[in-house]
This record gives C-alpha cells, structure tokens and sequence, in this order.
C-alpha cells in the first residue's frame, strides 16, 4: 500500500472570487443545486466539527436538512455527544466534499436549536421507522448489542403503533455562518480558495493562497 503516491489532477472548474455571487447563501445553493442536478451520491452529506468541554474536537457526518437566511440545519439526538458539545460550545463547523465536482464548502458560525414547531414539522415527515428509531436508539452511549435497539424498537413501536410523537431529547440545530469558504479543485494543487466572512453585517469576499 503506498498512499504516497496516490495523485489526481483536478480539472473539471475554474473559481473566481470576482464571479461568485456577493451573497454566500445564494452561491452554497448554486453549487448545492449542481450537486443535486449531478445525481451525486448523498450531496447532503456533511462533515459536522464540534468541540467537547475539554477542548478535544471530534467529527461525524450528518445530513443537511434545510437552509435558508437563518442558516443551515439538521436534526439529532439532543443527548448524543455532539448534541451535549453543542450546548457546551454553541459553535461548530461544516463541510460538503463533492468529490465528483472536485468541490468543498466550509462554513462556520455559531450554533442554536430549532424551534420545536419545526422540530416537530420536521419530525412528522420522517418515515415511521425512523421515527420510531429516534426513540429507540440512545445516541452515543454504550450498549450490550444490537439486540437492544431491536428490543427498544420493538416495545416503542407497540407503544405508540403509527403515530410516535417527537422525543423530548430529539430536534434540529440551526448554524448560523459568520464564515464560508468555497474550494474549487485545479491543477497543479494551485486550488481556487473563496472565502466570505461577516464584517459588521457585510459579506467580505477573498481569495485564499491554496
């Protein structure tokens, strides 16, 4: 196995901070729409970095849900260890890889819970199962097997058969960004590197070295 000599030429796009949009918002939902056009597998999926009360950062990938001048938003178990690291350190980062379109967005800002009307809109359209499953699973602790999720989905799902209402521990988080960056793959490593950041309530737009 030599990973060092692992090499891909990125040449599919160009980035120029002089052509993307002023408003951060609205390029992340150009490229988001590309993604989505492309059949990308999982263009949703995103990278979440957060950081625990002893300063020690850990990642997960979880799936964008919503996003619009609020911010951008997902949905988990409230209990679970990012869920705890962001009510100790409301701030967090992101990051979509789209592989195939030799793009990544980072975004950073600072973290708050979704109200619980759209907790609970959101929670009503998930698929019985998953609903099921929110109560079923306590996220990040350490259980005996898997026999207990099945045991635990099983006693819930007879509990409230075909209309389980939200978790209290279950609900969305909403990042609201004071930073983006925008990565475009180039040739000879010499990437395109976009960044805004929020100065005084003004988009800021730069380029950065690669």
């Amino acid at each position: 196995m030599d990973l060092a000599a692992l090499r891909k030429s990125y040449e599919r796009a160009e980035l120029d901070e002089s052509s993307c949009d002023p408003d951060p918002l609205r390029q992340f939902g150009l490229w988001m729409q590309q993604a989505l056009d492309g059949q990308l597998p999982e263009p949703n999926a995103m990278t979440l970095a957060t950081v625990g009360p002893d300063g020690r950062p850990s990642t997960r990938v979880v799936l964008i849900k919503g996003f619009d001048e609020r911010g951008i938003v997902w949905y988990t178990n409230y209990a679970s260890r990012k869920g705890r690291e962001l009510e100790a350190h409301p701030v967090a980062a992101l990051q979509f890889h789209w592989v195939e379109l030799e793009r990544v967005v980072r975004i950073e800002g600072t973290v708050t819970r979704t109200s619980a009307e759209e907790s609970d809109a959101y929670y009503a359209s998930r698929p019985l199962d998953s609903r099921i499953g929110a109560w079923a699973s306590p996220q990040s602790e350490v259980i005996a097997g898997r026999s207990v999720l099945v045991a635990n989905a099983a006693r819930y799902g007879a509990q409230y058969l075909l209309h389980p209402p939200r978790p209290p521990h279950w609900g969305g988080f909403r990042l609201s960004p004071d930073r983006w960056e925008f990565w475009q793959g180039r040739k000879s490593r010499l990437h395109d590197r976009v960044r805004y950041r929020l100065d005084a309530g003004t988009w800021i737009r730069e380029r950065l070295a690669p």
